[in-house]
């Protein structure tokens, strides 16, 4: 994909897993406690934060965790 995109996705996802009680941080923890490697869960999580964040933009609305 773009690098730029992907740099940003990347770090925005770093930053929500170290979130306390986002919603991010709790996929992230589901899937390496099931055995998948930790780059392959962040990814997972980017491909999430894209999901939402293209609701957002068709609806219109906040963030609402």
């Amino acid at each position: 994909g773009r690098r730029q995109v992907r740099n940003v996705l990347y770090m925005g996802v770093l930053a929500a897993i170290r979130a306390r009680k986002s919603p991010f941080q709790t996929t992230y923890a589901r899937l390496v406690a099931a055995g998948k490697p930790p780059k392959l869960a962040i990814a997972a999580v980017m491909r999430k934060m894209i999901v939402i964040l293209n609701a957002m933009v068709r609806d219109d609305a906040p963030f609402n965790a």
